[in-house]
């Protein structure tokens, strides 16, 4: 998806950059004497002109009408946007997001409720959609199981992940099971597996279970039966939070968003049907770090008049996200900064709380 500016020079990727950020503040075509005036390049507006036909010419720049001045294609956001990510992160906007989504999330009870309170925030910040997702459980290290009867052969089950991550499920059973053996299956399960990932918890027990010689110890027997109906799915949950949907209905008011109606209507649609969204950021999002998808680089030609800005955190063992979706004429630099901050604050935050659920020496 990166396009590699080989054939532009250092002026021509200036002029570029600043074509890209005045048409990214005013909504408008940019003409050669806007450039003269603000780039400070020392350049006449002939030649300003000469480079912008180049650049239109390789692709970078189109004019919308012959009397117009130019905007940037996909291609010249994607130069833009490469130049940016290859600034150092450390900046000053990084540093003061980082630290206002350190505040809000500090002292979290949960994963799911830190991880919600992200979205909100960037979405505040950015008056675009914000996004948010939870590690896979299925590489979530087991910690705890609780099983509490409900009655009629029903069981609730809680699973307690050592990154905080809670998960709930209810199984029916076709016999009674009594509050004291339901504890010895928990000590029981919680002895053999914890320290293990969901997924490799799943595994063990099912492969426990195809030997005999389980069915000569009662407890064992009753503590995976119970294990297998509880971890059955769970290893491949992933959690997707979501604000600020409104706020592109309000963008696609204005002329300059490049938002359609239409297009809106799929957004929307995706992200009210949360797993066709998951879906779509695991195929986006398969390294650590960050990630830009701009306009025509979407697999679905109906986004292709959104931008997606997207940074993975970890806690040095699972892997999330958080994100922003907006018009290709966000403002890059700043969406950059707020999301990759946002992610640095969650990875913090995790690291610590899992550091110090970890026993010392393991």
């Amino acid at each position: 998806m990166a396009i590699e500016p080989l054939s532009l020079n250092e002026r021509s990727r200036r002029i570029l950059a600043t074509l890209v950020r005045e048409h990214i503040d005013s909504g408008e075509p940019v003409a050669s004497q806007v450039l003269v005036r603000r780039g400070g390049f020392g350049l006449s507006s002939a030649t300003i002109r000469n480079v912008l036909a180049r650049l239109e010419k390789l692709g970078y720049v189109r004019q919308p009408h012959t009397s117009a001045g130019r905007v940037p294609t996909d291609a010249g956001y994607r130069i833009y946007v490469n130049s940016l990510l290859m600034r150092p992160r450390a900046t000053r906007a990084t540093s003061s997001v980082e630290a206002q989504v350190l505040e809000r999330i500090s002292g979290r009870p949960d994963l799911d409720t830190m991880i919600s309170a992200v979205p909100h925030m960037l979405s505040q910040a950015s008056h675009h959609v914000a996004f948010a997702t939870t590690p896979s459980a299925g590489t979530a290290e087991f910690h705890r199981i609780e099983f509490v009867p409900l009655g009629a052969g029903r069981v609730l089950v809680i699973v307690v992940a050592r990154n905080s991550q809670v998960s709930h499920k209810v199984i029916e059973l076709e016999y009674e099971v009594v509050a004291g053996e339901l504890e010895q299956a928990a000590n029981y399960l919680n002895i053999e597996f914890s320290g293990m990932s969901l997924a490799a918890v799943r595994e063990a027990v099912l492969e426990r279970m195809s030997h005999d010689r389980i069915l000569y110890n009662r407890l064992m027997a009753r503590a995976l039966r119970l294990a297998r109906s509880t971890f059955e799915g769970l290893g491949h949950q992933v959690s997707l939070f979501v604000d600020g949907t409104s706020a592109l209905v309000d963008e696609v008011s204005a002329p300059s968003s490049g938002i359609t109606l239409a297009a809106l209507g799929v957004l929307v649609r995706l992200i009210e049907e949360k797993h066709r969204l998951v879906t779509l950021l695991s195929q986006y999002i398969d390294t650590p770090g960050l990630t830009v998808i701009i306009g025509a680089e979407h697999l679905d030609p109906n986004l292709r008049q959104f931008s997606l800005v997207a940074s993975t955190y970890s806690d040095g063992r699972d892997t999330g996200a958080v994100g922003l979706i907006g018009p290709m004429r966000m403002h890059y630099a700043r969406a950059i900064s707020m999301v990759d901050g946002a992610a640095q604050a969650v990875s913090r935050v995790l690291t610590v709380s899992s550091s110090q659920k970890t026993p010392a020496g393991s």
